[in-house]
């Protein structure tokens, strides 16, 4: 949704959600006071499930009830920090629908891998639970849509984890690009320049690793959940899963998803895109990651393009930014928090222009607000925004997996019809270069530009697309068809 509609939106889609709520549970049937206790499961441990730990731990009336993670060993550190602050200690637990049984339960928190997003998100709404669910929401689109489609349907406060929605300088650079005050917007860039490194590395050559049996304390069944059945190897467990299909989307869905959130946020009125084409290549000693590690994506909005540019190996940045957006505008150039003028040598002050949405709190105390208020329109990022968003990375990647390998080309760029996606594919193979990867020009891969009808949610006359905006689900952990 766009800044300026994303109120009214929500507030007719619940409408038109009718009154249909779990009954029995406690969180579905009335507004909590200040006073009333805010209980909690955390679901995903490692990694990004440690912030969602400290900032329940230090909110009054906020109890954390329950640890969720299939990996027993990353229960007890966070039991620790619990423990330090004189706080109950949560249950453990392997499997999160135990939680979800729990009547008295009030919200799940999930930062598990990506796979499980859409699926726990949408079994917790079933369960009259609130989520507040990590970025990228879903897997792939047609889950995300039933995420949101679930949300409403059993009125749930449902929050997605990228946090700049609450950070009141995007929500006024936002302002500003509608404003038409340097112009029209041309150009929204996202940048995801990640130094992956060598030997091994998160982002870099991460090598192979053989088949084995899992570790004892690892639940890999629950592990693997919706994914297909397969042989547990140490580049899953832990944070290499983002370089696999079954699992994650590549980096553009990793750290990515909040720099694509902001720059679909910073055009105006911009949901779905016509047509997306990427390309790009996964550069590394034939490692066992599939996802690509180089990737300039380009977006048709009409008027402006939003073009996403991700990068897995060490690189120089791109106006003084790596990992951040930049706006090109008729009047010139916006980066870093600076503006620098067409035809000028300086740069100058960005002009502000205030919006009309005021944020306030940061993202894990807007949506305990909203689980006590039930007021859906003070959220700052609800499920719709986010299954956008992250449906975006998604379409990114499927033009980049129906594509070819093939010779590369300056003129590939022509494809997108712009001189912006043109710069961005021969800086890209001069990032390689000088990253010390041998580009030839034959290691590549050229998209498949493929047209997208945001009211369907499906693809223009492509069948192949189409296949890849869903996956065959492992039973019982099957998200359904429709709700």
């Amino acid at each position: 949704m766009s800044r300026v509609t994303r109120r009214r939106f929500l507030q007719s889609s619940l409408a038109a959600a009718g009154s249909v709520t779990i009954g029995g549970t406690k969180s579905s049937a009335r507004v909590l006071g200040a006073n009333d206790r805010v209980r909690i499961a955390v679901a995903g441990l490692n990694g990004r499930g440690g912030d969602h730990v400290s900032a329940y731990k230090g909110m009054k009336n906020v109890e954390i009830a329950y640890l969720v993670d299939p990996h027993k060993k990353t229960y007890q550190k966070h039991l620790d920090a619990l423990a330090k602050k004189g706080l109950p200690a949560p249950v453990c637990l392997t499997d999160v629908r135990t939680a979800l049984d729990d009547k008295e339960l009030n919200a799940v928190s999930i930062a598990t891998p990506n796979h499980w997003h859409s699926l726990m998100t949408i079994w917790a709404c079933e369960a009259g639970k609130d989520v507040y669910v990590e970025k990228p929401c879903s897997h792939n689109i047609h889950e995300g849509r039933i995420a949101v489609e679930m949300a409403r349907k059993h009125k749930r406060v449902v929050q997605h984890g990228t946090q700049n929605r609450s950070a009141q300088v995007w929500a006024d650079l936002a302002a500003l690009a509608t404003s038409g005050k340097l112009g029209k917007l041309l150009v929204s860039r996202g940048l995801c320049y990640k130094d992956g490194g060598t030997g091994g590395s998160t982002r870099g050559d991460i090598g192979t690793r053989p088949a084995k049996t899992p570790p004892a304390e690892l639940d890999f069944n629950i592990w693997l959940g919706p994914a297909p059945e397969q042989a547990y190897h140490e580049n899953l467990v832990h944070y290499r899963w983002h370089w696999f299909w079954d699992f994650g989307s590549g980096d553009i869905g990793n750290q990515g998803v909040h720099e694509m959130d902001k720059a679909r946020w910073l055009i105006p009125g911009a949901a779905w895109p016509k047509s997306v084409i990427s390309f790009g290549g996964r550069y590394a000693n034939n490692d066992q990651g599939q996802t690509p590690n180089a990737l300039v994506s380009i977006y048709d909005y009409g008027d402006t393009q939003l073009i996403f540019e991700t990068r897995g190996l060490k690189s120089k940045g791109f106006r003084n930014q790596t990992v951040g957006n930049i706006l090109h505008f008729e009047e010139g150039v916006v980066a870093g928090g600076l503006f620098y003028p067409k035809g000028k040598d300086r740069s100058e002050v960005v002009p502000h222009v205030a919006s009309d949405v005021q944020l306030s709190g940061d993202h894990f105390s807007n949506f305990i607000q909203c689980v006590r208020s039930r007021d859906l329109t003070k959220l700052h990022a609800d499920i719709e925004v986010g299954h956008i968003s992250s449906g975006l990375c998604h379409l990114g990647n499927i033009s980049y997996r129906l594509g070819k390998e093939s010779d590369y080309d300056p003129k590939l760029g022509k494809v997108a019809g712009n001189e912006f996606a043109t710069e961005a594919l021969e800086r890209m193979a001069e990032h390689l270069k000088d990253s010390g990867i041998k580009f030839d020009g034959k290691n590549f891969r050229a998209g498949r530009k493929v047209d997208f009808d945001g009211k369907t949610e499906r693809f223009v006359n492509d069948t192949d697309a189409d296949a890849l905006l869903t996956r065959a689900y492992r039973k019982p952990f099957a998200v359904p068809d429709k709700v």
